[in-house]
Parts: C-alpha cells; sequence; structure tokens
C-alpha cells in the first residue's frame, strides 16, 4: 500500500548486503588455515629437539629436598670425556636407571643407550647389578652406590660419575624410572604381547613379589609383565641367576619398543604423559622424549636396528670384604661381575660413545681382580688401598694366633722380685756374706757355712750355730730371737756398751717397694686387629657368598 506521499511503504529494518559465494569461501578456507595453524602449532610444541650440553651443570637441585647439590667431585680417578665432535649432528646418550623401592632402593636395573638419529641405529647396554667399580669403601658393587650416597640427587650424581668412569664419556641424559611405571605404561598400552620363557613361580613377602606365570606367548596386563621383568629366582629360576633376568628383561623391551613404534599409539598419549609425569624423573622434558619418539616413528627407525646387548664381563670374580669378614668372623669373599676390559673398549667405541675419537684403556675406569686376589684398574689407580692386598695377606689376618708364654720374675714371700743369675737363671739374693762381699745363696735343707752360720730352711733367715741367735746381715750382729736384743757380733765381736740393747733401726729411704702388678679385674687384653680395623678370628675356611 503507498503512503500519503505517493512513495512505497519501507520495512523498518535496513537490509544488509549479501556475501557472494566466493567471499564465503575465502572466509571459511582463513578459518580452517587458522585452526590448522594453531593445531600444528600446537602440535610441534610438544616435539623439543633435546639441547646437547658440554658435561654437566655446577650445580643441581635435589628436586625431593631441594637442596643444591655441587658439581660432581671426580677425585683422582679419570676425567670422563664430556665434549668433542659427534659421530653424527644428532647422536644422544642416556643413562636408565630403574629403581625398585620394594627392593630397598637399589639400582638393580641400569641401561646406557645411545640413539644415532641421523642414522637411526640404538645401542642398549645393560650393566649388571654386582659389577664391581672403583670406589673408596669395602664392598664395590654398583647398584648400591645410589643408596650409599643417600639417594636423591646425591646417590644419582654418585651413580651417573662411576657408569661415566666405566666407559669413558658422560652420558648425556638421566632417566630414572620407579619399577612400578613399567607396569603402569604396560596398562596405558593396551598390554603386551609377549612370549614368556618358562614358568615363573616366586613368593617373596619382603618385597611384596607374588609372581606366577605360565610359559608361552601371551597379552601381559602391568602386574603381569612387572613379574616378568623381575623374576630371578624361586624353584624354576634362571641357573645363570641375574643374568638370565637380563636377558630376558631385554627381550621384554625389545617387545615393548615395537609395539610403542605402532602409529596407533599416538592415540595412548594423553595416559603415557600421565604414567610419565608420576613414575619418571630425569633432566629430559617430557617434549624432549616425544621428540625421541616422534624422530623414531617418522624416521623409521626398525626393531632390528635396536641392538640390546649385556656388558661383556666375567661373572666369577670375587674378592675379600673386610666388612663382611667382620660381621662373620672369618675369612669372607663377595662375589663380582668384573668387565672384560677389550671387549667394553670395543663395544665403547663402535656402539656407545658419541664422539669420533677413539677411547683407549686407559680412558676408561675398570675394575679386575688378580690371580692372587689383589683388586687393580686400568687407570693404574684404586681409590680403596686396602683392596690391593692379597688373599695371603687377608687370610693371614685371620689365622689362628699361637698363645705366648710370658717370661715371669721370681718373687719372695713377701712378693718382691729376685734377681736371677744371668749364667744359671737361678734365683739370687743380692745379699754379701759381711767380711767377705761374696754372695750368699740359701738352699733347701739348709747348709752350714763355718764362719757365717747356718741358712734356716722356710724362713730364709741366718742362724748363728754357736749362740743360735738370728744373724743381722746388714751389720753382722746376732740377734736373740725372742726379745731381739744384740747378743753377739760375727766373727767374735761383742756388742756397743752404749746401745740400748734394741736391734738398730733403718731409716725409711722415703721409696716404696712397688708391689707386683696385677691384671685389671674381670678385663682382658685387647685382641690385635688385621688392617682397616677388623677383628682377628680363627680360620675356618673361606665363604663365597653371592
Amino acid at each position: 500500500m503507498a503512503d500519503q506521499t505517493g512513495g512505497k511503504k519501507q520495512d523498518g529494518k535496513q537490509r544488509r548486503a549479501r556475501l557472494t559465494r566466493g567471499q564465503k569461501g575465502l572466509i571459511a578456507a582463513a578459518a580452517v588455515l587458522a585452526v590448522v595453524l594453531i593445531g600444528v602449532l600446537a602440535w610441534q610444541s610438544l616435539f623439543v629437539r633435546p639441547e646437547l650440553n658440554a658435561g654437566k651443570a655446577e650445580q643441581t637441585e635435589d628436586p625431593e629436598t631441594g637442596e643444591v647439590v655441587e658439581e660432581i667431585d671426580w677425585g683422582e680417578g679419570v676425567r670422563p670425556r664430556s665434549d668433542g665432535e659427534r659421530k653424527s649432528e644428532d647422536y644422544y646418550t642416556v643413562l636408565i636407571l630403574g629403581r625398585d623401592t620394594g627392593g630397598g632402593g637399589n639400582t638393580d636395573t641400569m641401561l646406557l643407550a645411545s640413539y644415532d638419529v641421523t642414522n637411526q641405529k640404538a645401542t642398549v647396554m645393560s650393566i649388571p647389578r654386582d659389577t664391581m667399580v672403583n670406589i673408596p669403601y669395602d664392598v664395590k658393587k654398583i647398584n648400591g652406590v645410589y643408596n650409599y650416597y643417600g639417594g636423591g640427587e646425591k646417590g644419582i650424581q654418585a651413580l651417573y660419575k662411576e657408569i661415566s668412569q666405566l666407559v669413558g664419556f658422560e652420558p648425556d641424559y638421566q632417566v630414572i624410572v620407579e619399577w612400578e611405571a613399567v607396569g603402569e605404561i604396560v596398562d596405558a598400552m593396551g598390554g603386551v604381547w609377549f612370549d614368556v620363557p618358562r614358568d615363573m613361580d616366586y613368593e617373596d613377602p619382603y618385597q611384596d613379589l607374588s609372581i606366577h606365570l605360565d610359559k608361552g606367548y601371551q597379552l601381559l596386563n602391568g602386574e603381569q609383565a612387572m613379574g616378568v621383568v623381575r623374576f630371578r629366582d624361586g624353584v624354576n629360576g634362571y641357573k645363570t641367576g641375574d643374568i638370565g633376568r637380563i636377558e630376558t628383561q631385554q627381550a621384554f623391551l625389545k617387545a615393548m619398543v615395537e609395539q610403542l613404534l605402532k602409529p596407533e599409539i599416538v592415540l595412548k598419549i594423553n595416559q603415557l604423559i600421565e604414567v610419565f609425569q608420576d613414575n619418571v624423573t630425569t633432566d629430559l622434558s617430557f617434549q624432549n622424549i616425544l621428540w625421541f619418539a616422534k624422530a623414531a616413528i617418522q624416521g623409521g627407525l626398525k626393531v632390528e636396528n635396536v641392538k640390546f646387548v649385556t656388558m661383556p664381563a666375567n661373572y666369577n670374580a670375587y674378592a675379600y670384604s673386610r666388612s663382611y669378614s667382620k660381621e662373620f668372623g672369618r675369612f669372607y669373599q663377595l662375589a663380582y661381575v668384573t668387565p672384560y676390559p677389550n671387549e667394553l673398549l670395543e663395544l665403547v667405541n663402535t656402539a656407545l660413545s658419541p664422539y669420533k675419537e677413539v677411547f683407549t684403556l686407559s680412558d676408561l675406569d675398570i675394575m679386575t681382580v688378580n690371580a692372587d686376589g689383589s683388586v687393580r684398574s686400568s687407570t693404574g689407580y684404586v681409590e680403596d688401598s686396602q683392596s690391593t692386598h692379597t688373599n695371603a695377606y687377608w687370610q693371614a689376618q685371620w689365622a689362628p694366633q699361637e698363645p705366648v708364654e710370658e717370661e715371669t720374675t721370681p718373687v719372695d714371700e713377701n712378693g718382691n722380685p729376685i734377681a736371677t743369675d744371668p749364667n744359671t737363671g737361678e734365683p739370687e739374693t743380692g745379699e754379701e756374706t759381711p767380711g767377705t762381699g761374696e754372695p750368699v745363696s740359701p738352699e733347701p735343707g739348709g747348709t752350714t757355712d763355718p764362719g757365717t752360720g747356718t741358712w734356716e730352711p722356710g724362713t730364709g733367715q741366718q742362724i748363728d750355730p754357736e749362740t743360735g741367735g738370728i744373724i743381722d746381715p746388714s751389720t753382722g750382729q746376732i740377734l736373740d730371737p725372742g726379745t731381739g736384743q744384740v747378743i753377739g757380733q760375727v766373727g767374735g765381736g761383742s756388742p756397743d756398751d752404749g746401745e740400748s740393747g734394741q736391734p738398730e733401726t733403718q731409716e725409711p729411704s722415703g721409696e716404696e717397694s712397688a708391689p707386683p702388678e696385677e691384671p685389671a679385674g674381670g678385663e682382658t687384653a685387647p685382641t690385635e686387629e688385621p688392617a682397616g680395623g677388623e677383628p682377628q678370628a680363627p680360620d675356618e675356611g673361606f665363604i663365597i657368598v653371592n
């Protein structure tokens, strides 16, 4: 309907301009591009290439205590290599430690891994827990180093030091994994298919272990996987002990790697992140670890290019232990694993070291036990100097000791020592015959000397044969045995008229004759101890413990 002005009636709203189809397409494309760009940036932020550092930081902070831990003190031993020209642009080394809280916190699982990202090759070397290392205290097993230094960052640094000196170079990074994490990772993956090599039945309430698995190929959940990697002993345990367990662990880890390299594992990333945050302590970020995973998947790392090896070593080395000998009271030896120097050196140069420069034996701190039981290092320096003694030396410390007969000095009835004739060994009185200066020796049964009288047996007194009086050997006076009055003189003399008739008294000399020494009541003499403060005990043979 027309209005009063004659125009058409207007709508109350202004008409908006419409976008063309082309404009709409451009806007949609821009929105999609923005979303993609944001997604790509977010995705890329998950993957951060690790930066190689030349050696460790001067100070680190213990994440548990907040305590600042000083730079590693390498002491008088060899300083491992920490920089140099690398074999490839992206060649990394990582020390992986499995900490078993149920087993006292020892690091029974130790792996040194090298990953050549450029050439997509990796080597993982297992280090046996009983490996002998160059440390200044008695028990030299590498699995106890972490606990000996109090755990935490100090324990990690101490263990890092020993492994670095063992192989001659400092690993770029460390990863400490709580054993429980293995089971949690397996559950996050949805299980791991693995061929269990034997029936496994073992109960250990101390470590809260209850392992019951049948032999054969099967899908393992987290708890079952933990049983596989921890099983060692039992009725059907490995004949090779810890070596058998290491071999099974390597096979299981290889199965895990194979399944982690599958692209569909990306769907499990959130669960894996949670396990990582709860159970892993490392100087790598999670983004660094994801970068390694991405490099392996996109780079085409194949399982056959992941080489698992065990440190080449002698598993039948035995060395004397001062602490265990003291505890058990006898000569005692501990079983160790000692590396084969030349074989370990070759493995380091060809597969583990990231550096082009070739190592020599003097660069590695490799401990060995000589045929005589003494310990030595490939560097020529042994931190525990007492371990350089031979077995013969230590066995002598524990040999039965022959009792030593102490010489006794003869004493008179008053406990005073009697001198002995140096020629005959017979006691001497030290008295002289008045007038002659000749020593007088009492003899059993009594004898008569015409000039001096008779020695009365039992009392040792000298009796005048004419009067029956007692002769004073110092004055030659004859005393009445009843009254003590002077009644005569040896040789015909008579007593002085001016004397009182009482025997002459001697002035005290001011010195007291010492009484014979007696042992302190109830105390025994301390026994000798071998070098190092260890007590002596009868040799009852020797014991070897594993």
